[in-house]
């Protein structure tokens, strides 16, 4: 049926507007109704849920949870349809059983698309071409995100909240007052941090530590160095495992990335420091009076780190990892959360035209700590400037790749990779580590054997 603008919807819209949020009607109402008449084809739950309510399952808890509920709430408003959303710490285990026992929820939000290619790959999920055409996906998402979410020709998921890798951190004030300039290349950033070091002072803060997870901010550097380098093609072809982890063009990455933290004088605290020092608490270095380095290299998501009185713009600002190789000028590594549906009702196949729109987006970046690859989110929705460039990177960029560890088979991509990683910093070599971690790369399990190979 045709959906017409309630009362109660307009009162949201109302509200948004306060918040400086477009809620894109018109979208809204051309894809719910689009939807709506859409004929219902396969993947039925086996129970499904009750009628007018749709069930979500996904890793937000705490606060991302009720953030998340916020979002939605102009869809229940609008539709009368009750969101039943289920938080979890163990989404990738909890998720193949509750699919095996006949109780999937009708949508997963995928913290990474491992899992969700895998479940696509054995008739779990239904494509989200069911819902809205490549087209209509088209006008809110760029073709190098949308290729992310397809399997085998299908296209399977709706994206929501992203990260952005491919960052550098370094203060303006600082740089201006020792005349340092943002380099545009691997080389220039080489040669300032030489500078940098003649200059008595200290280029770069890193940090590995991460308790259970040590190691991961190296996988980050060593991902995103062979996606400038080698392009999207081969950096695709190695994470699923079609060249071996130790081909000479990964073990030049490891190379790439130590001439970062093996030259005297790169990295505060040294190697040493490195594997000692919490990821997060490295970025401090960048905002201390007399800077314990100029450059750190992270994601978006460090910024909750910075201190609560650092100027953006000012204190601290970024630039994207300067170019390797000039084919793959501006190519980006990135995180994110996915939609997907398991079954296919009339309540989930709303929801998904749903969460395609701006609405839900804008909702949670007027708040701070979020980005989208939605490129009909309007920029000036977001809290800050540094969020809105971010944005703009994330919806630009034609090439983009998924965080390689975060899709390996959870065996490598939080264990071998990330040891690994700790082991290249303490002082083994390239060849050494790459060759462990092929070695040890798991034979093919099915998601239902081991949910974690699919990542976690």
């Amino acid at each position: 049926m045709m959906f017409s603008l309630s009362w109660r919807f307009l009162s949201v819209v109302r509200w948004g507007k306060q918040l400086g949020i477009n809620l894109s009607l018109g979208a809204i109402a051309f894809s719910l109704a689009s939807c709506s008449q859409t004929e219902s084809t396969g993947g039925e739950s086996a129970q499904p849920s009750g009628a007018n309510t749709v069930t979500v399952l996904g890793a937000f808890v705490g606060e991302q949870q009720l953030q998340l509920e916020e979002a939605l709430a102009p869809f229940e408003e609008e539709t009368g349809i009750d969101v039943i959303y289920e938080g979890t710490d163990a989404f990738t285990t909890l998720l193949p059983v509750r699919i095996d026992s006949g109780d999937s929820p009708d949508i997963a939000m995928f913290p990474q698309p491992g899992l969700m290619r895998s479940l696509a790959a054995e008739g779990a999920l239904v494509p989200v071409t069911e819902v809205l055409s490549r087209e209509q996906l088209q006008q809110y998402y760029p073709d190098s995100w949308i290729d992310l979410s397809t399997v085998d020709d299908q296209i399977y998921g709706i994206w929501y909240r992203a990260a952005l890798k491919s960052l550098v951190w370094y203060s303006p004030q600082q740089f201006s007052a020792a005349g340092y300039e943002i380099p545009q290349t691997w080389d220039e950033m080489i040669a300032l941090s030489d500078r940098i070091v003649a200059d008595g002072k200290t280029p770069w803060c890193l940090g590995m530590e991460g308790g259970n997870s040590s190691g991961w901010p190296g996988t980050d550097w060593i991902e995103d160095i062979l996606l400038q380098a080698e392009g999207p093609d081969f950096y695709d072809q190695w994470v699923q495992h079609d060249v071996p982890f130790n081909a000479p063009q990964v073990q030049n990455a490891f190379d790439y990335f130590g001439e970062i933290i093996r030259t005297p004088g790169y990295v505060y605290g040294g190697q040493t420091g490195a594997l000692s020092t919490p990821w997060g608490d490295s970025v401090v270095g960048l905002f201390t009076e007399e800077p314990e380095c100029y450059m750190q290299r992270q994601g978006n998501f460090v910024s909750t780190y910075f201190p609560a009185d650092a100027v953006l713009g000012e204190d601290i600002d970024f630039f994207p990892t300067p170019t390797i190789n000039s084919q793959y000028d501006g190519a980006l590594l990135v995180g994110g959360d996915i939609f997907a549906m398991l079954n296919d009702t009339p309540e989930a196949r709303q929801l998904m035209a749903y969460l395609a729109t701006p609405t839900p987006h804008e909702i949670w970046a007027a708040q701070g700590n979020f980005l989208s690859a939605n490129k009909q989110v309007d920029l000036d929705v977001y809290a800050d400037e540094l969020s809105r460039k971010q944005a703009e990177l994330l919806t630009t960029a034609e090439i983009i790749q998924f965080d390689g560890s975060d899709s390996m088979p959870g065996a490598v991509g939080t264990g071998t990779f990330w040891s690994g990683m700790m082991d290249f910093v303490a002082g083994a070599s390239a060849a050494e580590v790459t060759d462990k971690i092929e070695y040890y790369w798991p034979e093919e399990t099915s998601v239902a054997d081991d949910p974690a190979a699919a990542n976690p």
